[in-house]
């Protein structure tokens, strides 16, 4: 089997947040921030999860899920949510999300939309190459809407300076600045496991047997079907 050969992805098709309350949430996304509800469905193979989706753009999606028991997990600011930008978090944690809008209009007409609920707002502010503002959404989402004036150039917006703070040399920074494109073999093979990279949290076990499962198996599941309902 051939595949497409773009060398990144091009987007975000959607960002998935936990819900523990999903009526609250979808309330709060679909009259607040005006998404429309596209999809609620049973999570794939969960028993009891839901999984909903709500339009950003046609290619852009912004997800809810749900899965039984989650809502009983305690909120730890620091831990589980970052809360505000200048405290520190948990790595891996979602530090914030931020939608587009598409010009200044739009975001201040965003700003008036989330306050007419009684939400409050901060900003626009001005970060040099775009505005943005913030506000919380519910169980301790940080959210913000951002609009860009400027097209980001590396040679001026990446401190060389912060990349040394990190241990990245000139080298590396290169490197990511301009990634070199993939040109190996496809199809690659299943990498057998190797605990020092990244990994699905699944149980050992669970997983070593999950990576031996061959690509083929995956490509020739039947696709999901809504359940049909009378018109």
């Amino acid at each position: 089997m051939t595949h497409a050969t773009e060398q990144h992805p091009d987007g975000v098709h959607h960002i998935a947040f936990m819900a523990g309350d999903m009526k609250k949430q979808l309330e709060f996304f679909t009259q607040v921030l005006g998404f429309p509800l596209v999809a609620i469905f049973e999570m794939h193979g969960v028993e009891g999860a839901a999984h909903a989706f709500l339009k950003m753009a046609d290619d852009s999606l912004f997800s809810l899920v749900h899965v039984p028991g989650g809502e009983n997990i305690p909120t730890t600011m620091g831990v589980t949510h970052a809360g505000r930008g200048e405290i520190p978090a948990a790595p891996g944690v979602l530090q914030h999300t931020a939608f587009r809008a598409p010009d200044e209009a739009t975001l201040y007409a965003m700003r008036d939309r989330v306050r007419s609920h009684g939400i409050p707002v901060m900003g626009p502010i001005d970060h040099g190459f775009c505005k943005s503002i913030y506000f919380a959404g519910p169980e301790n989402m940080t959210l913000e809407v951002a609009t860009n004036y400027r097209v980001l150039d590396a040679k001026t917006w990446v401190d060389p300076d912060i990349l040394a703070s990190f241990g990245v040399t000139d080298e590396e920074a290169a490197r990511m600045k301009n990634p070199a494109p993939y040109a190996g073999p496809t199809p690659v093979p299943q990498p057998a496991y190797d605990a020092a990279v990244p990994n699905l949290a699944y149980p050992e076990e669970q997983y070593r047997k999950m990576l031996l499962t061959p690509d083929s198996v995956y490509e020739g599941l039947p696709p999901y079907q809504p359940p049909q309902r009378d018109a």
